[in-house]
């Protein structure tokens, strides 16, 4: 039996702790969660040479300025490259495990830019030998699945959001998704609070929420779930 409690800790920093003057997903904004301890939730994207880095968009460019496709990049293509005009750069993931280094759990959403199988086997030999807390989770279950099958004692979550953008999320929203990755935990968006499925999903696992950004949504969800993923976390 996994234990999960672990994910209810503390509020779920998303993407780290980041303000105007910290980017998302920085050295910095991890920094910052390290410091209040709380638990920190980041994004992994595969560049083209099979760096793992720690980002959220598939494309470069609202975060440096680039207008280039993360899928396309080698490490030496972004590694100079700054985020939102600051000092900082793109991390690595190894560079963001060996920071956080088991001082508080983390949360690991992959993106899938690329064939299922190719993020999961890098960020798995990373993570074997991570001695902390962790979990993973992502939007499309064919992934959550692969970590099912190859990495069984890892803790798997699935997202759900309340839009239907893509096929793969249009899945995400029938109990299909789930009898295919057989999910640990749901992540999805707080305004499902009251979704048949989610709470259906509730009596049975965790159900984590995203994005909280303002203290009237946090004094209204804070109950409602087993936790928040959370921005603006010291104006709540």
């Amino acid at each position: 039996m996994k234990d999960l409690c672990f994910l209810k800790s503390s509020l779920i920093a998303h993407r780290g702790v980041h303000n105007m003057e910290v980017p998302e997903n920085s050295i910095c904004a991890f920094k910052i969660a390290l410091k209040k301890k709380y638990i920190i939730e980041f994004d992994v994207h595969l560049l083209k040479d099979n760096t793992v880095i720690v980002f959220h968009d598939d494309n470069l460019f609202r975060m440096t300025g680039i207008n280039k496709n993360l899928c396309d990049c080698t490490y030496d293509d972004i590694k100079n490259l700054h985020l939102k005009n600051s000092n900082y750069k793109i991390p690595t993931l190894d560079e963001v495990l060996r920071l956080i280094n088991g001082k508080v759990p983390i949360i690991i959403e992959l993106k899938y830019d690329r064939k299922v199988g190719l993020l999961e086997k890098e960020v798995s030999k990373l993570l074997d030998n991570y001695n902390g807390l962790f979990c993973i989770k992502s939007f499309n279950p064919f992934i959550v699945r692969w970590f099912r099958k190859n990495r069984p004692k890892y803790i798997r979550g699935l997202l759900i959001s309340d839009k239907h953008r893509t096929i793969i999320e249009k899945l995400c929203q029938s109990f299909i998704a789930g009898a295919i990755c057989k999910p640990d935990f749901i992540s999805c968006n707080y305004k499902l609070s009251d979704n048949k499925q989610i709470l259906k999903y509730m009596k049975r696992i965790p159900v984590l929420a995203w994005t909280i950004k303002n203290g009237k949504n946090y004094q209204k969800y804070r109950d409602k779930f087993y936790n928040l993923i959370v921005e603006n976390i010291d104006k709540l």
